[in-house]
């Protein structure tokens, strides 16, 4: 029997890294409702809905875009334009049981609490380590890719600096010191400033950032925070390239930039922008874990040991 038989699993929008899952949790045997995705041809027991509510009411599990749910609380849908804006609000989450297994990239608190106090069990997949580790790679190829398309030199013997070594941080650059770049890695944390090291990295405390960052040619950040306000950005050179990968809205006063005359992207979601297929391969690995061990929770039966 699938190990997904019969288990009823709503995707709510995304983008082609979601369709990917698809295929994945359809050969598991998962019975998939998709709202906001295009179904593809060979799920042909699959059944695509157009009304929020009505994807997920029954469902035993809901799966959210791993880009997240975005500032306004509304559901992305990409690759489906035309569909009117659905919201993550109170008539969509009073269809949901207690106790449903609700699966998203990222949730602001407050969606967070509603789903909750709904009795929902919430998991945030991005804050999971062996999601964030394997993700780490197609954003760390995704970041690197735009930097060749927009730096008007190679990224061989390239001075950059990436601002945190967490987990996309240092796989980040482990990639560039192997393409030859010059690496500088602004860490606070000592024993990340280690790893760093020990991949062939420059390191520096925050508090040298600025020096480190005035010589640069091009700006990798990581840190959700307010990293590079104007002051910092006053201080860099006018061909600067700044690339963006912390979750939205970045660490990189935008508007600042743009009234300097700086470069600078914010690049979310790039896994599922340039290595969609691979993207979802890394959901499918983990999901069905997630979903198996909730319902052995459910039905008061523990994950068999050793389990994957």
């Amino acid at each position: 029997m699938p190990e997904l038989d019969g288990v009823r699993v709503t995707l709510l929008g995304g983008d082609r890294r979601e369709v990917e899952l698809a295929r994945i949790l359809y050969r598991l045997g998962a019975s998939l409702t998709l709202f906001g995705l295009p179904l593809p041809s060979e799920l042909s027991r699959a059944r695509a809905v157009a009304d929020g509510p009505s994807a997920v009411a029954g469902a035993h599990v809901v799966i959210a875009p791993m880009r997240g749910i975005d500032r306004e609380g509304r559901i992305p849908t990409i690759l489906v334009p035309d569909l009117p804006p659905v919201a993550l609000d109170d008539r969509l989450v009073g269809e949901l049981a207690p106790n449903t297994l609700f699966l998203v990239g990222q949730l602001r608190q407050p969606l967070r609490k509603l789903l909750e106090s709904r009795g929902l069990k919430v998991v945030e997949l991005a804050h999971l380590d062996e999601v964030a580790i394997l993700n780490s790679v197609p954003t760390a190829e995704g970041a690197i890719q735009l930097a060749m398309e927009e730096l008007p030199i190679t990224i061989h013997g390239a001075a950059a600096v990436v601002l945190g070594a967490g987990r996309c941080g240092l796989t980040l650059a482990q990639k560039l010191v192997a393409l030859s770049a010059a690496v500088t890695v602004v860490e606070p944390r000592p024993e990340r400033q280690a790893r760093a090291a020990s991949l062939g990295c420059r390191c520096v405390p925050p508090d040298q950032m600025e020096a480190a960052c005035a010589s640069a040619e091009v700006i990798f950040n990581t840190v959700p925070a307010p990293v590079l306000d104007r002051a910092r950005l006053e201080s860099l050179r006018p061909e600067t390239l700044i690339i963006d990968i912390a979750s939205e809205p970045g660490g990189t006063d935008f508007e600042a930039a743009r009234r300097l005359g700086l470069k600078a992207v914010l690049a979310v979601g790039l896994p599922g922008k340039v290595a969609p297929k691979s993207a979802g391969r890394i959901l499918g690995q983990v999901i069905p874990r997630l979903i198996r061990e909730h319902l052995e929770m459910q039905a008061g039966q523990p994950a068999e040991e050793g389990a994957p």
